[in-house]
């Protein structure tokens, strides 16, 4: 298995990849923005057997296809650990994701140059900062991946009718986990261009019957979640239901693409977002243009198909006002892969050589300055960090520590392989940082960016028989509850919750507690009397009973004005 350098090298990536992307996996809960709505999501799926239409609360959860949640809760049912169930869909879409690359380089090209893909895949910031998050990007990524996968090994490398279905059945499979699923089919048009253009190696096969069955396994793979939910949501004739089916099917794919309502960037967000994501990868691009150009004059098929279809991607996402620099990520594996065949003769250039190292000492010089700034004394960055997350000296003092060590890493590498392989130094330094990260900065953050340490707080200030009702929340509020708590909407106006909220401890005045985020707090509450609860996710927290409200919880213009402009720039968070 070991005899060649080749298995060596590959079983090196394997493990390395399981190392940078697996490491933290079990040591934190959900952190925000995105992380606690799935996974509050997934665990109501759970709890309420109600897998078709996902709940936020008491609401309807509409903005995203269910895929991610049904993954979170079937693998919870399964393993029956939410720390790692919420985190696992992410690391297996990454480590397939890479497979899928190091495959395909080497069909189309060699072992090695699969391998260069993968290492260039694994370490692009990117790629790793967002596999090590439970976010729906690291499932789309794997599926459009997949999706490309299949298209290539018949286009490409066929004819190969099982692997053009699987293209399109994955890339269905993206539709129900990310509209924008739909995207890896442009890669059709490259390859219909190079096949017109009479360039050798590129079949389509168009008058084969097998061709046209693919858009029927397509819809197939959508129908797996859309028809269940429309033919339930017809029959049981619940408005709230067509009203979810029709947000979601409409509003939020192709009136999201035309019409973005938030998120809104320049046109050319995406060409200064990729030099700056896609790094140390990215590095080679000045180097690689040229030589993409002279494979392409050759009529080289592999990379225009490979390059015409990110420029497609870049494209398309450019077009809507709308822009996050997540909306490209799923090009990056294609991109990687078309610019592994240059990479040996890129690591012989001196100037390349020079400019990795030049990012390792960066890397070192960043970590281990802001280390040493937040050790030295009570730094800007600091204060900040300890008041705008509640966390204490302790703390900052173990992450500056970990800082220190990540600097002093990158320096060590840069002495032991910046002359010649800077390439290692890289890969080293970023090792470390990931580890470092996931190993030392999960458990010493958790519990103030999961809200964890202000439930527990909450839950033992209240009592255990107390009822607990919450305003103005976030998911992790709820997902972190000691016990089942009380809301009284998420999307609702903060001050329509506040009122529904007292009116709710009235009923029990000494049983039951509001927790309600300061931004949420009108004149009718008498602050002398309710205590600060603590501080989460940058946001104050109090806890307040009944003898509390000193009047009718009904706002002023201003009060009106101020929570709504609050309420709505927490919701595009």
């Amino acid at each position: 298995m070991l005899t060649t350098r080749v298995s060596r090298e590959s079983w090196l990536l394997v493990v390395m990849a399981l190392l940078v992307l697996g490491a933290g996996l079990g040591l934190r809960d959900p952190w925000p923005s995105d992380e606690p709505r799935f996974a509050l999501v997934a665990k109501q799926m759970v709890d309420s057997g109600d897998w078709l239409f996902p709940h936020r609360g008491l609401e309807l959860y509409s903005d995203k296809p269910p895929m991610l949640m049904w993954l979170q809760a079937a693998l919870y049912s399964l393993l029956g650990n939410w720390r790692i169930a919420f985190l696992l869909p992410s690391l297996l879409a990454a480590l397939g994701t890479l497979w899928c690359v190091q495959d395909l380089g080497r069909r189309l090209w060699t072992r090695r140059v699969g391998l260069y893909a993968a290492w260039m895949l694994l370490f692009a910031l990117h790629f790793t900062f967002q596999a090590k998050k439970a976010q729906i990007d690291p499932l789309i990524v794997f599926f459009i991946t997949l999706a490309n996968y299949g298209l290539i090994r018949h286009l490409l490398l066929g004819p190969a009718w099982r692997w053009w279905w699987l293209g399109w059945f994955a890339a269905g499979l993206g539709v129900i986990t990310k509209g924008v699923g739909v995207v890896a089919l442009l890669m059709i048009v490259p390859a219909a261009l190079a096949s017109v253009w009479g360039w050798r190696g590129v079949g389509l096969s168009v008058r084969r019957w097998q061709f046209w069955v693919a858009p029927l396994v397509f819809l197939l793979a959508i129908a797996l979640w859309l028809v269940p939910m429309v033919v339930t949501a017809l029959a049981t004739g619940s408005s709230e239901y067509r009203a979810y089916m029709d947000d979601i099917l409409f509003r939020q794919t192709a009136k999201r693409y035309a019409q973005s309502w938030d998120h809104h960037q320049p046109w050319w967000y995406f060409l200064a977002t990729m030099p700056s994501m896609w790094i140390p990868a990215f590095l080679a691009v000045p180097w690689a243009i040229p030589a993409w150009w002279r494979r392409l004059r050759r009529r080289d098929p592999r990379y225009f198909v490979l390059l015409g279809w990110w420029a497609l991607i870049v494209l398309f996402f450019s077009i809507p006002d709308g822009k996050r620099d997540v909306y490209i990520l799923p090009s990056l594996p294609m991109f990687c892969l078309a610019l592994a065949p240059l990479l040996p003769g890129l690591l012989r250039k001196r100037a390349f050589q020079w400019l990795l190292a030049a990012f390792t000492a960066l890397l070192a010089a960043l970590t281990l300055a802001a280390g040493i700034a937040m050790l030295a004394g009570q730094p800007g960055f600091e204060s900040r960090l300890m008041g705008s997350r509640g966390i204490d000296s302790s703390v900052t003092a173990a992450l500056a520590w970990a800082a220190v060590a990540m600097g002093c890493w990158g320096v060590a590498s840069l002495v032991v392989w910046g002359r010649g392989r800077a390439q290692i130094a890289v890969v080293s330094t970023l090792s470390v940082i990931w580890l470092l990260y996931s190993l030392v900065g999960y458990p010493l953050l958790n519990a103030s960016s999961s809200a964890s340490g202000l439930m527990q707080a909450v839950g033992k200030r209240i009592g255990p028989s107390a009822e607990l009702g919450l305003v103005a929340w976030k998911e992790q509020n709820l997902l972190m509850a000691d016990r089942p708590a009380a809301t009284f909407g998420f999307q609702k106006r903060w001050e329509a919750q506040l009122r529904e909220g007292v009116d709710w401890l009235a009923e029990a005045p000494r049983a039951r507690w509001l927790l309600v985020q300061e931004d949420a707090l009108l004149g009718c509450v008498d602050r002398s009397r309710a205590e600060l609860a603590g501080i989460a996710n940058r946001r104050r927290w109090w806890l307040l009973q009944s003898d509390a409200v000193v009047g009718a919880c009904v706002p002023t213009a201003e009060e009106r004005a101020r929570e709504r402009r609050l309420q709505s720039r927490q919701a595009d968070e």
